[in-house]
């Protein structure tokens, strides 16, 4: 119980140390991993989808084992096992940088500064920023902050609860592997292709949280009954290409009464996504409306994630009991 309690209380506390502190501007443990793989991806690359795999393996396996190895020694020690998992999840959450990534973007177009918009919009997604209009960048920023709050919140803080620190330090080392190669450019179309597959299959349930705990938060910003964003969820959230972030954007959507897809351009590609939502175009004031429904559902998902470790749903690991 004392180890439960340990992982509870550091995803707490590590939740409530991203909402006060937000990423730290040098050193990123996130940054530093982020280094150390595309060294091996300039070791491993080939047009290969065994390459590929093999460098997901080769970079997410330590990750998860250096999590549990951690969690290991600290065993059945409620504070160090609490100040691990702090320290962790504090490390692999950005929902505080991800608000203010965005309001960045709200205020530039507020200003009517597009260029300061343009130049703030890669810090929030991979589409190309140049030539978008003020209802363009809008419309990529709510878009951004649906689909990271997944990301950046909700997923982390679920594979925390389900397989204690390894879990949440191999799902940021997926995911960022997924930002750094998943991409279907001609360089990592194959070799990219294992990091991509895997980091679906990890959000595929946080994904889906997401937008039920969207719904649940939407009358705490909006007018939108929780009823009617789970239909709007149910009814365009397979439409996205993506398998996971068309439940994000539809339920966002849904909840503020916006309409989200259309013509995006990612490294020259375009891509025609469809319609999520039958509101009205987002306007920026959008944005902030965007970041209040996101740090809703932040702390939904902290409870829900603090509640499943402590009632025994969560996987935590533990060290092995002394022998008597």
């Amino acid at each position: 119980m004392r180890c439960r309690s340990g992982l509870a209380s550091g995803l707490l506390l590590g939740a409530a140390l991203d909402a006060l502190l937000a990423d730290p501007r040098r050193g990123h443990p996130v940054a530093a991993f982020g280094t150390a793989a595309a060294r091996a991806e300039h070791r491993l690359w080939a047009a290969s989808r065994a390459r590929g795999a093999l460098f997901a393996l080769a970079c997410a396996g330590p990750a998860a084992a250096a999590g549990w190895a951690g969690q290991r020694l600290a065993g059945r020690r409620s504070l160090p096992g609490a100040a691990l998992a702090g320290a962790a999840t504090w490390a692999v959450l950005g929902g505080a940088s991800l608000a203010a990534e965005a309001a960045g973007v709200s205020r530039a177009l507020a200003a009517g500064d597009l260029d300061d918009a343009r130049r703030r919009l890669p810090a929030l997604c991979g589409r190309d920023p140049a030539g978008l209009s003020a209802a363009e960048l809008t419309r990529a920023a709510v878009e951004s902050v649906a689909e990271n709050t997944c990301d950046a919140v909700v997923a982390p803080l679920l594979w925390g609860a389900v397989a204690g620190v390894g879990g949440l330090l191999g799902y940021r080392a997926v995911n960022t592997l997924d930002a750094m190669v998943g991409h279907r450019s001609a360089r990592y179309l194959r070799f990219g292709w294992a990091s991509a597959r895997l980091d679906d299959v990890a959000n595929w349930v946080p994904a889906r949280v997401t937008a039920a705990l969207t719904a649940a938060c939407a009358p705490l910003v909006t007018a939108a009954s929780p009823v009617a964003v789970l239909d709007v969820i149910h009814r365009d959230g397979g439409r996205h290409p993506s398998p996971n972030a068309g439940r994000c954007e539809a339920a966002f959507a849904a909840a503020l009464g916006v309409r989200l897809g259309g013509t995006n351009v990612y490294g020259g590609v375009t891509e025609t996504r469809p319609d999520l939502g039958g509101g009205r175009v987002p306007e920026p004031e959008d944005i902030h409306r965007a970041i209040t429904l996101s740090r809703a559902v932040t702390v939904s998902a902290t409870a829900l994630a603090v509640l499943a470790v402590l009632t025994g749903i969560g996987g935590a690991t533990c060290g092995r009991r002394r022998s008597r």
